[in-house]
């Protein structure tokens, strides 16, 4: 059961996981769009991957500066990151996802990260004739 958001038109709220599943599925709701099933998934993370694209295209063509100091370019690039974010939430939605499913395994792997040295990884990617 989802939780409605706080003053979610406001601009600069920040947002909780809950509050991002609530409005993609009354954006679902409002438009009359079928609910996310599992078999949908797949398509889901294949549009975000779209998203992501649109993404790497802005740094490409506008630059490291441009993301940081023009206005409109950060504006753009910002929403293409919402859009990637919404599909990201539609996804986990399509399998069951909870918020509360996310954030506690998101808190779990911050964690874990934090402990970590990297050592592990970096002996992945060595070449072993080195």
């Amino acid at each position: 059961m989802l939780v409605e958001p706080r003053n979610i038109d406001q601009t600069g709220d920040d947002l909780r996981m809950s509050d991002l599943f609530y409005c993609q599925q009354t954006l679902r709701a409002k438009h009359h769009w079928p609910e996310h099933l599992p078999d949908q998934g797949p398509l889901l993370l294949l549009w975000a991957y779209g998203e992501m694209g649109e993404v790497g295209e802005i740094i490409k063509k506008k630059g490291n500066g441009a993301v940081m100091n023009n206005p409109a370019v950060r504006r753009h690039f910002v929403e293409e990151c919402g859009d990637v974010l919404m599909y990201l939430v539609d996804m986990m939605d399509s399998y069951g996802v909870t918020p509360e499913e996310i954030s506690e395994a998101y808190a779990r792997k911050w964690k874990k990260n934090m402990d970590r040295t990297w050592e592990e990884n970096r002996k992945l990617y060595e070449d072993e004739d080195e």
